[in-house]
């Protein structure tokens, strides 16, 4: 057997592997042995059939089974030690004047090759990197929030602008029948409040949904329609009234501290808002640190210049699927991924240049500090390690879970280097104004 490699250019080769009789023959035939031993034809003993007869009836297929199988093989290993960074597989030249009849073959694979390049991760125009913190104002609205979910209910005769209403909203044409409560003073605009606001147990309310309120996710939940369905809706409902209720909000005191922090951890209004600034701004970190990995990866892929071989993409993505797809429909997949293989091959070489990897004892730790954070959702603060390490493991069976953890333990990794080794533009902002400012 002779394989050979030729580079077309810097980003494609091809593999010729020649196959001769000696390499595949000895094979071929202790395979056709073994059928002989098994074969069961009437008008012969088991074990006595011809070699004549099993090598016509088994011959072209057992050969094309072997060749096929050394080709394989051979290619993979040459693959290996060679050390070629290749993208997707091998795709074989089909020759026209091919003969399985022959006794030597030739076979020719091309190859696409991973670029090289070099990633600049101390770019002049930086990443900005945001510091979200949480404002007196946030806290004093989530103060009021949770002396509003932790107060003492009543109901009232009418209506005011902080009273609840509770009542169906219909409209026949759409088919809406739904009941719900609603804030007087989450309406949007003092026209509708004006409508609500003296209204008693019995009356019924037109009102427009157009601008009815801020949000379109709370129209949609207040009327029980379809996401779609609730874009631009500008028609007339009535709302019939059938409950008003008022919340009298709960004293900032130790019950009330107590209910939320059994451990005892608060005692002041002060320390509680501590607290809430110490939790809103670790979730702060959370999101600032995603649009961070997010930010650092579209500005290494818009400034790491480098060519793919895109015809040969192409040609294999138009037969690496379960469905062959055309011309057209490869160039649309790869049109569609290319932006996600450029920034693999990017994360690929940072990786590789500054080893960054995670082992399995890594995995596991990552797998159970997951587990251990869900369990305290549902008061589990002190699981055993044993119970972990169980859970653990059955979830890393999973391949689809264990994927999923792979990927966020190495962009937690990815992450930490980033830090350690870029230069950011720092900014400190709200979260109101950070969300305003990269999701505009």
């Amino acid at each position: 057997m002779n394989i050979t490699k030729e580079n077309i250019d810097a980003l494609n080769a091809v593999v010729k592997v020649d196959i001769v009789a000696e390499d595949y023959q000895e094979k071929v035939v202790k395979v056709l042995t073994d059928y002989r031993k098994k074969a069961d034809i009437p008008g012969f003993r088991k074990g006595h059939v011809p070699m004549g007869m099993v090598k016509k009836q088994y011959g072209k297929s057992v050969l094309v089974d072997e060749v096929n199988k050394l080709l394989q093989d051979s290619l993979n290993k040459f693959i290996t030690e060679e050390k070629l960074d290749i993208l997707g597989n091998p795709l074989p030249r089909v020759k026209e004047d091919f003969n399985w009849d022959a006794d030597n073959f030739s076979f020719e694979f091309e190859l696409g090759l991973v670029p090289e390049f070099d990633v600049d991760l101390k770019p002049k125009k930086k990443v900005t990197a945001y510091n979200i913190i949480a404002t007196e104002d946030l806290l004093d609205e989530e103060v009021k929030n949770i002396q509003t979910r932790y107060g003492k209910m009543s109901s009232i005769e009418a209506a005011t602008e902080h009273a609840n209403v509770t009542g169906t909203f219909v409209n026949e044409e759409k088919e809406i029948n739904k009941k719900s409560t609603f804030l007087v003073n989450d309406l949007k605009g003092k026209k509708n409040e004006k409508k609500v606001i003296g209204a008693k147990v019995g009356d019924v309310i037109e009102l427009e949904t157009k601008k009815l309120f801020e949000d379109e996710n709370k129209l949609q939940h207040i009327l029980g329609i379809a996401e779609e369905d609730v874009k631009d809706l500008a028609i007339k409902v009535t709302f019939t009234v059938e409950e008003i209720t008022k919340t009298e909000p709960a004293d900032l005191d130790q019950e009330l501290f107590d209910k939320l922090f059994p451990d005892g951890s608060v005692k002041t209004a002060t320390e509680l808002r501590d607290k809430i600034k110490e939790d809103a701004e670790k979730q702060f970190t959370q999101q600032g640190d995603q649009y961070l990995l997010n930010a650092i990866t579209e500005h290494l892929v818009e400034n790491t210049k480098f060519d793919l071989p895109a015809e040969f993409l192409q040609k294999w993505l138009a037969t690496a699927g379960e469905k062959e797809l055309t011309a057209e429909e490869a160039k649309e997949e790869f049109d569609k991924s290319e932006k996600g293989l450029r920034y693999q091959l990017i994360e690929g070489k940072i990786m590789k240049d500054n080893v960054i990897k995670i082992d399995y004892a890594e995995l596991v730790d990552y797998a159970k500090g997951f587990i251990r954070t869900q369990m305290a959702q549902f008061g589990n603060m002190n699981p055993e390690e044993k119970e972990l390490d169980d859970i653990a493991g059955r979830i890393l069976q999973n391949q689809e879970e264990a994927q999923k953890l792979q990927s966020q333990l190495i962009s937690q990794k990815l992450l930490a280097f980033y830090k350690e080794k870029m230069n950011f533009k720092t900014k400190e902002l709200s979260y109101e104004d950070f969300i305003k400012e990269v999701y505009k």
